[in-house]
């Protein structure tokens, strides 16, 4: 019998796809299709819009909407691909940036682009289209101890963004398509998750997404981009409620 056909089925019409399954680049074609996937999961059904309308209206259907949201990044966009590293692939996450990477390049860049990202955030606490959205817990200035909760479950939120774009896409990809298209790659995917923000917000992404992607290669590690991220975005929400 032909190895096109099989019980008189004509296959050569798959053999292109199983061609692509199992050629060399067969992890980008899993990253690529397990991206998208968490992607639309967690923008669709663990996003805050969404959760909220799951629990009580309100100030607190919002606040909780906001924390499970935060939670759901980081499992579907961190703890799952990190299981796909560990467990499918069979590679070691300390090669997706997980670690200090090279620790002088790491805390030098914080050092120097921390201080910028404050100031940007300050300056933006009063931009009325930023206003609309956050904090996105609305709860999160009521007191000191609604602040930390806020700050630790935003935090999860951030770990799981930078691991998934920053490490999962980039580190991933780098290999099959070159350093420079991985960085654009995980820039535009990050960038279209924040359609229907703030164009402020969204037009910033994607100089973020660059500079985070390129900081990534060059300390080999998130941390320094994870930092800044999430002192950006910690730091206008204490600017929006306890500053203006």
């Amino acid at each position: 019998m032909s190895a096109k056909r099989w019980g008189g089925i004509d296959l050569s019409g798959v053999q292109p796809l199983v061609d692509a399954l199992v050629a060399p680049q067969w992890k980008a074609t899993l990253i690529l299709l397990s991206s998208t996937l968490l992607m639309l999961t967690w923008s669709s059904f663990a996003s805050p819009q969404f959760l909220a309308g799951q629990f009580a209206g309100g100030g607190d259907g919002r606040a909780a909407g906001a924390i499970g949201s935060f939670v759901g990044c980081f499992v579907l966009l961190g703890v799952v691909p990190a299981l796909v590293i560990t467990v499918v692939l069979r590679e070691r996450l300390a090669d997706y940036g997980v670690g200090w990477g090279v620790p002088r390049r790491t805390w030098g860049t914080v050092a120097a682009l921390v201080p910028v990202f404050l100031l940007v955030a300050y300056n933006a606490r009063t931009d009325a289209s930023l206003l609309t959205k956050f904090p996105i817990n609305p709860r999160a200035g009521e007191s000191a101890a609604t602040f930390a909760l806020h700050a630790a479950t935003y935090l999860l939120f951030y770990i799981g963004w930078e691991f998934h774009f920053r490490g999962y896409l980039l580190f991933g990809l780098r290999p099959s398509i070159g350093a420079a298209n991985a960085v654009l790659l995980q820039t535009m995917a990050s960038a279209l998750l924040h359609i229907g923000s703030p164009a402020a917000e969204t037009f910033g992404a994607i100089l973020a997404g660059v500079l985070w992607g390129v900081l990534a290669l060059w300390t080999r590690s998130l941390v320094s981009g994870l930092v800044q991220h999430f002192l950006l975005g910690l730091a206008l929400d204490a600017f929006i409620s306890f500053v203006r």
